[in-house]
């Protein structure tokens, strides 16, 4: 695109968006003005982008705006077009930075705009871009390689496109990412592997293609990536040790399918079947093992290709010498995998448990009582063979799509049942006649009051604690029956007053029982307890303990006989009293 001066000058960043504005809402009645406005759009972002556009989301706020701004909506082809064609001959940076950005952005939403891409030649062009402008920009550097990454995932590149790729440009893109090796979160890692993984997963597409369509012309490709790995492994370890840390994190199904696939090629060559170091291959196997028993089973695709890359590591690697790294936990996922034990659970599909009884096979994971008779294995043609590389080249997933896990599911269900509940429970509330009874009623209230307290509970105060409740007094210990050694004959409320009354009283023995009285304050007491009638109104005094040893049994039954048919009060005599006959 040619320059085009804007007529309003910017000299802050406010200024700026309002220039972007102005722009983006011209009128472009023909194509010629059309073009006027995206060279306008080009040149001021271009310019702003030193200025008032330092973070990357801001670049990508305007090229939004252009998305959507009636000037692209009116003519989306005709501007991808154009933008395709500036990438192709722009030369300096900052125009290409922003050209670049749109198209990230854009592709990301329209996926024909990568696929245009490829077609038009973009990869030999980022190619260019991304070996000559390393050292000069790294913000364009970083963004040339994302947009590789997703023009390359998308559509199959052509064969003389890969056939431009040097090993030069290979290792440049490993020394790039030892240089940074020090800090696992700089964007630099993940952009560079993330090409590399799908530039070995072109080569893999290209060498099986012959085997999917055989009328497809017959050319041998090398694949760079692990060629360059079987020569100079030990100096790129870093590039191992972040793939796996990328497959642990990873949670986009695409991501781990060219994971997988780099790995399976590293497990199958003889020459990088030590390329990674033993304490790496550990975690990987622990990652291997975590994701396939969190697998749902619908995730039949990736399951296989874990099983197939899961067979060379345990039997090509280090893994395979002894001491043997968690056989049992291996042992256990296989028989989980056969669907042992699951009768309530369809078994398993036969590619599945043909894999698995591949694992199964693998010498140190076999018993010794196994040995003598080995499961037999049925001989698997071309196309039947699930481990050849036509196969796995062949697996793909669309961009974008997370890997469902069983956790989340099983907790989507339980909400499901919760809420399927509910509903339930406010049918049968609806449908059910009404009733004038306190107990439907109160039923019913209640129901309704649960229900929406549960909504409510999240954006209402919680209510105060309910009241204490006092707990009932306990009762007085019983009085005991026998006090040292006398038994204490219980005395009925009404029975003894009235018997005084009748006996004492009336024959006029009045001198002796006030005697006995003056005598004795506890007898007093006692005397003064009893009213009238028949009720206590005062505490009993306590008997003292007797100054006489106890009597013999035969007077004791005498006595208990004489004190029930004639009970009075007693008192206990002291000296200078005159005993009451």
């Amino acid at each position: 695109m040619a320059d085009l001066e804007v007529t309003e000058p910017v000299e802050n960043e406010q200024q700026f968006w309002h220039a972007l504005n102005s722009i983006l809402s011209a009128p472009c009645p023909t194509p010629e003005s059309l073009d006027d406005v995206l060279r306008s759009w080009l040149e001021l972002v271009a310019t702003g982008r030193d200025r008032y556009l330092d973070d990357e989301d801001d670049i990508a706020t305007c090229s939004q705006q252009l998305r959507l701004s009636s000037i692209f909506r009116q003519n989306a082809d005709y501007v991808r077009t154009q933008i395709i064609y500036s990438l192709l001959q722009e030369d300096e940076y900052g125009p290409l930075h922003v050209i670049s950005n749109f198209l990230l952005l854009d592709g990301r939403a329209e996926e024909e705009t990568f696929r245009r891409m490829v077609n038009e030649g973009c990869f030999l062009r980022l190619l260019e871009l991304i070996k000559s402008c390393g050292a000069h920009d790294g913000r364009l550097h970083r963004l040339l390689l994302e947009l590789m990454y997703e023009m390359s995932r998308i559509e199959k590149l052509p064969h003389q496109d890969l056939a431009q790729v040097e090993d030069e440009f290979v290792i440049y893109l490993f020394q790039l990412i030892e240089a940074f090796s020090d800090d696992v979160d700089d964007p630099y890692h993940y952009a560079v592997i993330r090409v590399l993984l799908v530039m070995n997963e072109q080569y893999m597409v290209a060498s099986a293609s012959g085997a999917v369509d055989p009328t497809a012309p017959v050319t041998h490709i090398t694949n760079r990536v692990v060629k360059v790995l079987s020569l100079h492994g030990p100096s790129f370890r870093t590039f191992g040790e972040n793939i796996i840390l990328l497959l642990n994190r990873a949670t986009e199904t695409s991501l781990q399918l060219i994971i997988l696939k780099l790995l399976y090629l590293l497990f199958t060559t003889k020459a990088t079947y030590e390329y990674f170091y033993t304490n790496d291959l550990r975690v990987l196997l622990d990652v291997i093992i975590r994701n396939l028993l969190d697998l749902p089973v619908e995730m039949n695709t990736l399951r296989h290709t874990y099983l197939r890359v899961l067979a060379p590591l345990l039997s090509h690697t280090q893994l395979s010498q002894p001491p043997h790294y968690k056989r049992d936990q291996i042992l256990s996922l296989l028989e989980i995998l056969r669907g042992s034990g699951s009768a309530h659970f369809l078994p398993p599909e036969p590619t599945t448990l043909r894999l698995v009884e591949r694992v199964a096979n693998i010498p140190w994971l076999v018993d010794d009582e196994d040995v003598l008779s080995p499961v037999p294995m049925k001989s698997l043609t071309q196309a039947q063979n699930g481990s050849t590389v036509s196969v796995i080249a062949n697996v793909h997933e669309k961009p974008g799509i997370e890997t469902p896990s069983r956790k989340s599911n099983l907790a989507r269900e339980l909400r499901h049942e919760q809420e399927d509940a509910e509903d339930t429970v406010r049918s049968i509330i609806a449908v059910s006649p009404a009733s004038d009874t306190p107990e439907t009623t109160t039923s019913n209230l209640s129901v309704s009051s649960t229900i929406e307290g549960h909504k409510a509970a999240g954006r209402r105060k919680p209510s105060p604690p309910p009241a204490r409740r006092l707990r009932a007094q306990k009762s007085l210990p019983i009085v005991p029956k026998h006090r040292h050694g006398v038994p204490v004959s219980p005395q009925p409320p009404h029975t003894p007053t009235r018997m005084i009354e009748n006996s004492t009283f009336a024959q006029g023995d009045k001198h002796g029982v006030a005697a006995a009285s003056s005598s004795s304050p506890t007898a007093a007491s006692a005397a003064e307890a009893v009213s009238g009638d028949g009720k206590v109104s005062g505490l009993v005094a306590k008997k003292q303990p007797p100054k006489l040893p106890p009597p013999r049994r035969g007077k004791l039954r005498a006595v208990n006989s004489l004190s029930t048919l004639h009970p009075v009060t007693e008192s206990l005599p002291q000296t200078g009293s005159t005993p009451v006959a």
